[in-house]
């Protein structure tokens, strides 16, 4: 039997973690490593007459820090847990979770893994295309071959996987000008999808440049309130306001009211005594506010109904589910009578409104969508209502950082096989980041299956991995490089993976007068840095921008990936249909790649980061 499973285990190494996982299950307490690697020199293993179990010793050839590589992926993916020993407090062990029972019987993570599921295309530039890109050299001078296909081509379906920084705005800009001066397009046929007000604004401004005027340019949202504002009366017959921050806490207080739950109970019972320890009342009762109303906009974001998620939580969990869900029932409640909506509403409302009432279709010939590795459910359910003749879509699987709300990576990989007919452009020339930090990033994410990017810069850049005894020492050795630092402050970033190290840092950058702005993704409104302010933000907040130099603070193996997060929901509600761990080294790839010229790794506790492998640390030299 033995045998049978080692060589099982050497044909397919993508399923490694399912030996870890039996191999957890069969031992009657946590021995973890030890019983998986063969130690017949622990006394447990003796005393207990382990040897004899079928999974003793079946990763004995392997990779001690291999082994907790798997390991620590199945914790973040919630198939593992350590659990306290009852007789010390100080003693964790290894424990299979009921979730990992289901995926012993029902394998599905190693599906989930980005290179299981994308096949790269090599973008193909043919002879007619050159001929074309001659023809058209005053209008695609300065382009790529690449970009100047995404441009011109004539497909029906095509998907622009553009890498960090590969000009993507621009290519998608230059595409709506092609097909307005050089299709004959009615621009007022054109609608533009992004994700934000910033990168509406911004596309914009490029189109105006370009003399292209007219254009439908909106961010799902502001797509949505429109349809609202124009048919409001027919879709609700009365008056619909869009709830503000005041709105959400006067509902959550008049909910706890309404079933006799104190706001410091509901808080108390909601955190664990860790999550409380770094922060003030006020701050939590903000984080329980928000978990309250992301949980009603993932159940839309997802198109799902509401049930009763606390049935499905783990033990440990099932309390503080079962009061979310009294609550969030109750809120449900409270904002259809009071006549509020918030934004995923907005969407939901216009798309029953569009699907129920056809004739008030807006027609599009065209759709062109930016982001769409972030799309979700709902949002793909209004695309296909618009059906534009054509559809063009930019993103990035490298990118997809946002399935904890809901976004959905599968829609952008599962692209060709929607589409059978479609075109893919892929777009891997960087034109922001400096040759060395290019290779870094590049080595990142080397097990994911997507193409490398390629410098346009001949410079090498800078990085340094630099360790330090505390947190403190760390935040200081920041502060101090920026004071001595002539590089404009409006191009510097620091990033952290958590609010908390962003609150300690920022408190210490007061103290001494260095102007600076938070950017946090809780945050509905996002800060710009103004003339002589750093920017201070999480990794969540910072997508899609750029700096000079970029310190990315607690690279460790408590931040990335992230052990402590600081929303209990997100265990709670199980949002389990992606792999947790590769999200966050994605997240982590996102960080790195919004560095041009240096970029400064630091932690000041524990070790480094697992993401920063052997072959990183060979490109900093």
């Amino acid at each position: 039997m033995k045998e049978e499973l080692i060589g099982k285990y050497e044909r397919d190494r993508s399923k490694d973690y399912l030996v870890v996982l039996k191999g957890i299950r069969e031992i009657p307490f946590g021995l973890g490593k030890n019983f998986l690697v063969g130690n017949i020199k622990n006394k447990s293993v003796k005393l207990n007459g382990l040897v004899n179990l079928s999974s003793f010793g079946i990763l004995k050839d392997v990779d001690k820090e291999e082994i907790r590589n798997i390991i620590d992926n199945l914790v973040s993916n919630g198939l593992l847990e350590f659990v306290e020993n009852e007789n010390n407090r100080f003693m964790k062990y290894l424990m299979i979770t009921s979730n990992g029972i289901k995926e012993l019987s029902n394998p599905s993570l190693h599906k989930k893994k980005l290179k299981n599921n994308f096949v790269f295309r090599e973008t193909i530039i043919s002879d007619k295309d050159r001929i074309v890109f001659k023809e058209l050299d005053s209008f695609l001078n300065g382009y790529n071959d690449e970009q100047k296909k995404a441009i011109i081509s004539n497909n029906e379906n095509i998907l622009c996987i553009a890498g960090a920084g590969s000009g993507k705005t621009t290519a998608l800009t230059k595409r709506i000008e092609f097909l307005v001066k050089y299709c004959g397009v009615d621009s007022k046929k054109i609608l533009a999808i992004t994700f934000t007000r910033k990168a509406k604004q911004e596309m914009i401004n490029r189109l105006k440049e370009l003399n292209v005027n007219e254009v439908n340019v909106e961010t799902f949202n502001s797509f949505c309130e429109g349809i609202l504002r124009k048919y409001g009366q027919l879709i609700y017959g009365r008056s619909v306001k869009v709830m503000n921050y005041g709105d959400k806490i006067f509902a959550l207080n008049r909910v706890l009211d309404n079933i006799n739950l104190k706001r410091e109970e509901a808080v108390d019972k909601y955190f664990s005594v860790a999550q409380k320890r770094t922060k003030t009342k006020e701050q939590l009762f903000n984080i329980f506010l928000n978990d309250c109303f992301f949980i009603l906009e993932y159940f839309k974001l997802k198109n799902l109904d509401f049930y009763d998620f606390s049935e499905d939580a783990e033990d440990k969990h099932k309390d503080g589910a079962k009061m979310m869900y009294t609550i969030c029932k109750s809120l449900r409640e409270h904002i259809f009578r009071a006549g509020l909506r918030d934004y995923s509403d907005q969407i939901l409302d216009a798309l029953k409104f569009l699907k129920d009432n056809k004739e008030f279709i807006p027609e599009f010939e065209h759709l062109l969508v930016d982001e769409y590795q972030d799309v979700n459910a709902m949002q793909i359910e209004l695309l296909e209502v618009l059906n534009g003749k054509s559809f063009f879509c930019v993103g990035d699987p490298r990118q997809s950082i946002f399935g904890w709300r809901g976004s959905d990576i599968n829609y952008i990989l599962d692209f060709e096989k929607k589409y059978s007919n479609c075109e893919i452009i892929s777009l891997v020339k960087n034109y922001r980041s400096h040759k060395k930090i290019i290779d870094f990033i590049n080595e990142s994410i080397n097990d994911m299956g997507l193409p490398d990017l390629e410098s346009w810069y001949e410079e090498k850049g800078d990085i340094e991995i630099l360790e330090f005894d505390s947190e403190n020492e760390e935040m200081k050795f920041v502060v101090e490089k920026i004071l001595k630092s002539d590089i404009s402050r409006e191009e510097v970033f620091v990033l952290a993976r958590t609010n908390r190290q962003l609150n300690e840092l920022s408190k210490m950058m007061s103290l001494i007068g260095i102007k600076h702005v938070v950017r946090s993704e809780e945050k509905i409104r996002m800060p710009e840095a103004g003339e002589g302010e750093i920017t201070l933000a999480t990794v969540h907040a910072i997508k899609g921008l750029e700096s000079k130099v970029v310190f990315i603070i607690g690279c460790n193996e408590l931040n990335f990936p992230c052990k402590n997060s600081d929303h209990p929901v997100i265990e709670m509600i199980k949002i389990e249909n992606y792999d947790k761990e590769e999200e966050e080294k994605r997240l982590f790839y996102v960080a790195l790649s919004r560095a041009k010229e240096k970029l400064y790794l630091s932690y000041g506790k524990g070790k480094l980061t697992r993401f920063v492998n052997e072959k990183m640390k060979g490109v900093v030299g």
